[in-house]
């Protein structure tokens, strides 16, 4: 038996995090045969030329095109619906046009919750509580935010299941051959890379550099990636202005370095390899998950980071160093002790390559794979007993 999915989601050319989560998943499930092809609903604001996986196109703000979606998967021979969730990618109030959208389908309903709120408003309580209960299924990727869908949502724990943010693998060649493609050979270089945003608190972790380069004058800081498209189209460039004002007050331009551009995901896995140090010093406390931090700790590195929830469930039993939010001591103290003892900062990278192993996506696919039979087969038995 194989199986038709269809995940409702953002998807590329869209610049998002999950867009590129989904694309990222869709490929390795279809390099199993239980799987002939995969299908997508995508989520958008403007128009985009997508791959033929897509079968339908959401103006997100429509709602009239949810209810043609919702449509199109009834009448076709699709087995099972996945929602990508997230606040921002769906219209309405905090995104609530999803909640009529999954009461038109009649196709089981797998839901992964990629922001998981500790302190919800009503609204957005109500949301994800319908969208669980509407699901046959509900996966999150780390065990904090599965125990609150449990005591905070009062999700029942046979519903949820923890599938961890895939990461790619891929043969690439050393670390300081890699500084040298890239110019920085003969750096100590600390990496960020995503889309940027002011909730990446990227502010502290330069002014920590002022103190990092007064006992490390070799180290380079890497900014990677273009300012987060929702941000450009309100405020423009305003965050990356401050940074770039910034580094430029701290006198710090041999220090810090921004590479404003859309990586290719052998770029990002390249700078990942020829970094030293990974760094999320990111505001929100409750981020339930990070794909650049997933993707770094697939990539064995020493990852220092603020303790959001994903940060400090995954760099737990010394994967890593946590330091304080919105401190920029804190920062320089952790990359520094990190930078003058490389035997820790090896053992730190051989815990969290055991780990990281286990996120490859061909072992995330299997295992989404395996979800899929078991709601298909437990929508089967639902039917019987109707």
């Amino acid at each position: 038996m194989s199986i038709k999915p269809v995940f409702v989601s953002t998807y590329p050319p869209r610049e998002c995090g999950i867009a590129t989560f989904t694309q990222d998943l869709v490929n390795a499930i279809e390099k199993y045969n239980d799987v002939r092809h995969c299908y997508v609903i995508a989520l958008s604001k403007d128009k985009h030329l997508y791959d033929n996986r897509v079968l339908y196109d959401i103006n997100q703000d429509k709602f009239s095109n949810y209810v043609k979606a919702a449509n199109l998967i009834n009448m076709s021979d699709i087995d099972v619906v996945i929602i990508e969730h997230e606040y921002g990618i769906f219209g309405g109030e905090d995104g609530d046009y999803i909640v009529p959208f999954v009461k038109l389908i009649r196709k089981p309903i797998i839901t992964t919750f990629h922001t998981v709120l500790k302190n919800p408003t009503a609204k957005q309580f109500e949301i994800l509580k319908k969208l669980a209960d509407a699901s046959y299924k509900v996966i999150t990727m780390a065990k904090t935010t599965k125990e609150i869908l449990m005591n905070v949502y009062d999700i029942e724990e046979e519903k949820i299941e923890i599938v961890h943010h895939g990461v790619p693998y891929m043969e690439l060649e050393d670390k300081e051959t890699l500084k040298k493609k890239y110019n920085l050979d003969g750096k100590k270089v600390i990496s960020t890379f995503g889309l940027i945003s002011p909730g990446k608190g990227l502010e502290y972790a330069i002014q920590a550099m002022d103190k990092v380069r007064r006992e490390f004058p070799e180290a380079v800081y890497l900014i990677l990636g273009q300012t987060h498209p929702n941000i450009k189209r309100i405020k423009g460039e305003e965050y990356r202005d401050k940074l770039v004002n910034l580094v430029r007050e701290l006198k710090l331009e041999n220090n810090v370095i921004f590479v404003d551009k859309y990586l290719t995901k052998r770029e990002i896995m390249e700078y990942l390899r020829l970094s030293d140090i990974y760094l999320t010093p990111y505001i929100g406390r409750e981020q339930a998950v990070s794909g650049t931090l997933a993707y770094a700790i697939g990539s064995g590195k020493a990852i220092v980071s603020t303790p959001y929830t994903y940060a400090k469930e995954m760099l737990s039993d010394g994967r890593g160093m946590l330091v304080e939010f919105e401190d920029a001591h804190s920062i320089a103290d952790a990359i520094i002790t990190l930078l003058r003892d490389e035997k820790l900062r090896k053992e730190i990278e051989r815990k969290t390559l055991e780990i990281g192993k286990e996120m490859y996506w061909h072992n995330v696919a299997k295992r989404m794979i395996d979800i899929f039979y078991d709601v298909v087969e437990l929508n089967k038995k639902v039917g019987v007993i109707a």
